[in-house]
């Protein structure tokens, strides 16, 4: 008798529920896009890089550049582009490379899209390989939450001859070569 007297007291709760037919939705607020162009961060690093049978190192500074043409995104956000200079100095300080590049440089590369509303995202030591040194470089969305980008190929001769192509390798670090790790992982599951 006392669930019959429950579910009684269920039901008469739930048909006492006033039913509204108004919707109330609160107004989306739209963020206002800003008028301001953004800049990006100035970023500087240094490395080393055994080539042609010595230790060089490598500078790299990339820092906003006014004087190139504006960029916006797809949200109507603007922002200045990049250059990025690159250094190699021997191991007697002497100064063997040094360049600045921007987005220019590779837009025979690049798509459409990327040209009207990419940045050069950034230049890193790739690898030494014989006669060339092989940078790695990207263009892509400016917005630091975005990971979308053009892997690039910057190729140094001994020479002080550039070219450029992109990267189609991926770069994979095989973390577990025997897989070991990953049958322990399964065991406990």
């Amino acid at each position: 008798m006392v669930p019959a007297l429950m579910v009684g007291a269920i039901v008469a709760c739930s048909s006492e529920k006033k039913e509204s037919t108004i919707i109330i939705a609160p107004k989306p607020v739209e963020t206002p896009v800003s008028k301001v162009p953004t800049k990006m961060d100035v970023v500087e690093h240094q490395d080393t890089v055994k080539w042609l049978g010595k230790v060089y190192k490598l500078f790299v500074k990339r820092a906003p550049a006014d004087s190139t043409s504006l960029v916006t995104d797809e949200q109507g956000r603007q922002y200045f582009d990049n250059l990025i200079r690159v250094r190699v100095v021997r191991p007697d300080g002497s100064e063997f490379f040094n360049r600045v590049f921007s987005k220019s440089d590779f837009n025979d590369l690049l798509d459409e899209k990327t040209r009207k509303t990419g940045v050069l995202l950034g230049v890193v030591k790739d690898r030494a390989e014989g006669e060339q040194l092989r940078l790695a470089a990207s263009v892509g969305a400016a917005d630091v939450l975005s990971d979308e980008y053009i892997p690039l190929l910057i190729t140094v001769t001994s020479h002080g001859d550039v070219s450029f192509q992109k990267d189609t390798k991926l770069d994979v670090v095989n973390v577990n070569p025997v897989g070991h790790a990953a049958e322990e992982e399964e065991e406990g599951v």
